[in-house]
């Protein structure tokens, strides 16, 4: 499909082709806010172990290596399914996908509950992980499929707010609940209970195509279909057909390494800071939980403004390439500074400020959601999102255990760090100079 310049102008305003009275609807900012709950509620749950962790450690009678192997657990099979949750989100549609993977992970984690050693909790953390995988992968073609050409960096945002602002609720929520119960069983199961009631939300709302949904009117189908219509006319006009191709370019392999070492960062403050700031500054679990809400609310703030800035300078007239290129290398710098000078500091309240400094900047880089769509055509977006996806938990399985070493080995956090840091300065490197923001790849 090719549409000419006047088409294209004629396609930009839903109001000329729903008449002039009529306001497009704004389904899918409410389907993309639900996103923003769900993937938060998916946050809460992975995050819970992280925060009881110095509970269970003590209750199971565990050292840092199984408390690593513990905290790794969940992305082994997070990792392994992201490939497969993104092909049946293009072969079944989001909808199902997100909603089925919803109440999966919603049972896995009332289950630990009833753990009584640290085998059966493996268990359950490995089937949260199976059923958490396909969320983004879907989220990501639920972006594709909804959202225009300078609303997607909002979109990818929004989705990918989750992240931390699941983290900070989730050390608010889980710790709270483990003081007023004086248990860390009763917390998981209202969390996996709440979690089965997000999914069944989850399939009343969410549709698969913007006409499929009761709440969309004539002028937003047709303004996201305008939307649509261009991005099929730059579409590459030959396709391989064959979704392995995809690996023979530089860009898609910048994507996989930039998102692993986006979450090599993110993982490991996400999975070990709630002990490191408990055992290395002494926070009691009400402190702690008070700092990392701090820290990963900082974070879903500075993903938020991330987005923004991206679709303003975007629709500003600035080239794709050039937004993004300039927004990853200077979000990676700042975060890589930060948490290196964590190393260097004593003064807990001090450590927290550039911890929450550090997460501010890095998830500006959940933009990376965006270029799943940028790289393919929609019937290959779900694949390329599961392919980045599980990059990004490779780093998930592999930064807890050697996180876990280097403490036991050590009795010092410092190396992490430095490991850390290292992952910061290798998003600088794959975001700025190995992806090639500015065509889709034949494929």
């Amino acid at each position: 499909m090719r549409v000419s310049p006047n088409t294209t102008a004629a396609l930009q305003s839903p109001a000329a082709l729903a008449g002039e009275n009529v306001a497009p609807t704004k389904v899918r900012w409410k389907i993309f806010l639900m996103m923003l709950f769900l993937i938060s509620i998916n946050y809460v749950d992975r995050a819970s172990l992280s925060v009881a962790m110095p509970i269970i450690s003590k209750e199971f009678n565990i050292g840092p290596a199984i408390e690593g192997l513990l905290l790794s657990s969940f992305f082994m099979t997070y990792a392994f399914m992201q490939i497969p949750g993104g092909m049946l989100a293009d072969r079944f549609g989001p909808r199902i996908v997100i909603a089925g993977a919803t109440i999966g992970w919603g049972f896995f984690q009332a289950i630990a509950a009833v753990c009584t050693g640290w085998v059966p909790l493996l268990l359950t953390r490995l089937g949260l992980g199976a059923a958490e995988a396909p969320i983004y992968p879907a989220g990501g073609k639920l972006n594709g499929i909804w959202m225009t050409q300078t609303e997607r960096g909002r979109g990818a945002t929004l989705l990918d707010g989750g992240a931390p602002l699941g983290a900070a609720l989730g050390a608010i929520l889980i710790s709270g609940l483990i003081a007023t119960f004086d248990s860390w069983r009763t917390s998981f199961v209202v969390a996996g209970v709440g979690t089965l009631i997000a999914g069944y939300f989850a399939w009343s709302y969410i549709r698969n195509d913007p006409r499929e949904h009761p709440g969309v009117n004539e002028a937003e189908a047709s303004y996201i279909e305008a939307a649509h219509a261009r991005d099929v006319a730059s579409e590459p006009a030959v396709i391989s057909g064959r979704v392995l191709d995809f690996f023979k370019y530089r860009s898609v392999w910048g994507m996989f390494f930039g998102w692993m070492c986006f979450n090599a960062l993110f993982y490991g403050l996400l999975t070990w800071m709630p002990t490191y700031l408990s055992k290395v500054h002494g926070l009691n679990i009400k402190e702690m939980g008070g700092a990392v809400f701090i820290m990963f609310f900082s974070g879903f703030v500075g993903e938020l403004v991330g987005g923004w800035v991206a679709d303003k300078w975007r629709a500003a007239g600035a080239s794709q390439s050039k937004v993004l290129r300039s927004l990853f290398g200077f979000s990676s710098i700042i975060a890589t500074a930060a948490i290196y000078s964590v190393s260097q500091i004593k003064d807990p309240v001090t450590v927290v400020i550039m911890l929450s400094v550090t997460l501010f900047f890095l998830r500006w880089c959940g933009l990376f959601w965006c270029i799943p769509s940028i790289l393919g055509t929609r019937d290959r977006v779900g694949f390329l999102g599961g392919t980045m996806n599980l990059g990004g938990n490779v780093a998930g399985i592999g930064v807890p255990i050697v996180v876990g070493l280097i403490v036991q080995a050590t009795g010092s956090y410092f190396l992490a760090l430095m490991l850390f840091a290292a992952a910061g300065a290798g998003l600088f490197i794959c975001s700025t100079f190995l992806i090639d923001y500015s065509k889709k790849l034949p494929v």
